[in-house]
Formats: C-alpha cells, structure tokens, sequence
C-alpha cells in the first residue's frame, strides 16, 4: 500500500508527526519527505507537529471538534461551540472553543480559529462525554450542563446575585431557550458546585432553572 492511500484511509483523522514518521518509516531522511509532502499539497501543516490530509488525498475532512481535541491537550469542546452544538444557543459559532487544564491560548490555522481557556482542576474534568461528531470521529463536548457552567464562569464582570439576574443573562443575553434549560440535569449541576468557580453565580442559575 502506497503513502497517499495509506493518507486516504486515515482522511478523517488529524495525522501527528510520530503518526508520519511510521508511515515513512522505508525514508532516511523522513521530516524531509514531510516538507517535501507538505511543498507538493498532500498534507496540510495546522501547527507544529500536527497536520491533515489535504482535499487533493480525499474529500472526507476532520472534524473541527476532533481537531481541536488534537491542538491542545488535555481539552473538551465548551462555551459558546458546545451550547450551540447543543442546541442552547441560537447562533452559529465560527471559533471553535475548548477548556483545557493549560494556559490559555489561540491557535489562527488554516482551517479556523481554536480558541482555548484554562479551567481548574478538579472543576475541568466534570460533565465531559465522548461524542460522535462524524464517521470514525468522536470528540470529547462538555454537557449542556457542564458549557452552561463554563460559559457563566468565563464572563468577565459577569455576577449573578440573583435568579432574576440569571434570567436575564441567560435567556434575554445569550436567548437561551426556556424548554431546553428545563430538560438540563440540575443534580449533576448541583454536585459540581462545591469545586466550581463563582459558585454564587451558579447557584442562581441552578434556582432559575429548578423555577422555570
């Protein structure tokens, strides 16, 4: 089996460097052949170390949420990229945003922007699911519950003193959806509170819903 196919096969799937030095593994020099690959529009770079096949190899394409598990890691899709996925938020996202246990930082690629923001252990590891986004794609999304709270958390100046307050953040601000905010799981909200950033905040959000 030649490189391009062996590329095909894996189209859907972000192609680290360790990944490609296996793959080239008959090539002495193989980080030549990579420049070389990369020169002759096989491969497309998307940050050191991290690269895609390009449409010129195979129409099937990764996902923004997989590639964005693979930018930065550890990390989940959240805040506005993940309320929208879910459904809580009526605008469409164009920059796709992650929590991650890192210092904070965006990547501007060729194929968007990532966005990602450092969230405390032991909060960041709460309400993570592995989600099937495409064929042979699964990437790790907040819950609706858990990209409610980081959204609340990561609003500069944002202060919740009241369930009046959360309302009118959450459903005149962000014009969330009243039917979807009563179907979010208030009990597993409720268990993360005692590790969770502005948990004042929080707790009035927890009252309007349980109100709603």
């Amino acid at each position: 089996m030649d490189f391009a196919q062996n590329i095909r096969n894996l189209s859907t799937q972000p192609l680290t460097h360790q990944l490609l030095i296996s793959l080239l593994k008959g090539y002495k020099r193989p980080n030549d052949k990579i420049h070389e690959l990369i020169s002759a529009g096989v491969i497309e770079p998307v940050k050191k170390g991290l690269y895609l096949p390009s449409t010129r190899i195979s129409e099937k394409r990764t996902e923004p949420f997989l590639l964005a598990n693979h930018i930065l890691g550890p990390s989940y899709i959240s805040f506005d990229s993940a309320l929208s996925y879910h459904g809580l938020i009526p605008e469409r996202v164009f920059e796709v945003s992650s929590a991650t246990t890192k210092a904070s930082r965006k990547f501007d690629t060729s194929t968007g922007t990532f966005n990602f923001i450092r969230m405390p252990l032991p909060y960041y590891s709460f309400g993570i699911r592995q989600v099937e986004i495409g064929e042979n794609q699964n990437a790790l999304i907040a819950s609706p519950e858990k990209a409610l709270f980081d959204k609340v958390i990561n609003t500069a100046g944002l202060k919740l003193r009241s369930k009046i307050a959360a309302g009118e953040y959450l459903i005149e601000n962000l014009r969330m959806d009243e039917d979807q905010l009563k179907q979010l799981d208030v009990q597993a909200m409720e268990t993360w509170l005692s590790d969770s950033p502005k948990r004042e905040s929080l707790v009035q959000v927890i009252k309007l819903i349980n109100e709603l």
